[in-house]
């Protein structure tokens, strides 16, 4: 069976990383149909929308999507993006590997963000020239879903992370919620204040294993650990709907190093694994992250992490690994 990948480079390294997770996806040998599709602040500046219908479209009807980063237009793109395929969980895995200097060695943790609401919901307002606001959006039937899926991600525990001592309410109920569908199924949780939570990563990571976290608490805390394991160059992450999804590195645009072809593509590769994960392909996910490991550990690696390689020098190694 054929799979139609819908390919939206977008802006910056995307342009780079994202070719390069395609040719490590086509070395797998699973029948692709890539389907390549415009976004971003180029295609703003050309005069149009950063998000056109027809590259919406496509991504709701594909069987996933692969995207890699978008400038200034980022929330005109990503976040309808993610609302084209019903994503309402983004996964994101933060691990050390073999060969790369990080400062919490052993790190392995999994954070779960709920992907449609909070802060990232886009209710604000100007009142006056002094004055803004911002509606915090929490429901009872968002933070069910998420638990639903935390349960069947991590049946041995997880850890909630809030801020129910302050924002009592929004915060209250998501980790009410999350836990008692998690006690519903007979799955064991604790709960973390989340800026306490940030300071025991830092110190403590081993302690961790799956996060759930509320959307803009997810965001910050995954890019806190990338710090961690090496930089935002290895974290990949998924954006899960019911029927689609959409894989997408961690990391921005880099506008410092785009156009040099030296920007770290295994963050994007390793999309590309979940990518195969979510289609059912688990032994060419599981060769893929294989053959980032031994290249992580042997080399070639880019600047970001201590080398001098291209972009392409890592992708072919990549390859040849396969």
């Amino acid at each position: 069976m054929t799979e139609e990948i819908v390919v939206i480079p977008g802006d910056g390294i995307g342009q780079e990383v994202v070719p390069a997770a395609v040719d490590v996806l086509q070395a797998t040998g699973v029948d692709f149909e890539f389907v390549e599709a415009a976004a971003g602040d180029h295609v703003a500046e050309e005069g149009g929308e950063p998000l056109p219908d027809e590259t919406r479209d496509l991504a709701a009807n594909a069987d996933a999507t692969l995207f890699g980063a978008a400038g200034e237009s980022a929330a005109d793109v990503i976040l309808p993006l993610r609302d084209a395929v019903d994503s309402f969980v983004n996964v994101r895995p933060a691990r050390t590997y073999p060969g790369v200097d990080a400062l919490k060695p052993g790190m392995d943790v999994v954070f779960l963000r709920e992907n449609t609401e909070g802060v990232y919901a886009g209710h604000e307002a100007r009142l006056t020239d002094d004055v803004s606001t911002l509606t915090r959006v929490v429901s009872q039937s968002a933070s069910e879903r998420l638990a639903e899926y935390a349960c069947e991600f991590a049946p041995e525990g997880f850890t909630v992370a809030h801020k129910a001592n302050v924002m009592r309410e929004t915060d209250g109920l998501f980790r009410d919620t999350v836990q008692r569908v998690a006690e519903e199924h007979g799955v064991e949780t604790d709960a973390a204040l989340m800026d306490a939570l940030a300071m025991h990563l830092c110190l403590r990571p081993e302690e961790y294993d799956v996060v759930v976290c509320p959307n803009l608490a997810g965001d910050v805390l995954s890019d806190l650990s990338a710090g961690l394991v090496g930089g935002l160059g290895l974290l990949p992450s998924a954006n899960i709907g019911e029927e689609r999804g959409l894989f997408e590195p961690v990391h921005g645009t880099a506008p410092d190093i785009a156009g040099q072809g030296v920007a770290n593509p295994c963050a994007t590769v390793l999309s590309a694994a979940m990518l195969l994960e979510y289609l059912e392909y688990d032994d060419e996910a599981e060769d893929i992250r294989d053959a980032v490991e031994s290249v992580l550990a042997h080399g070639p690696r880019t600047p970001d992490l201590g080398g001098d390689a291209a972009t392409t020098d890592v992708t072919n190694a990549i390859v040849e690994r396969l």
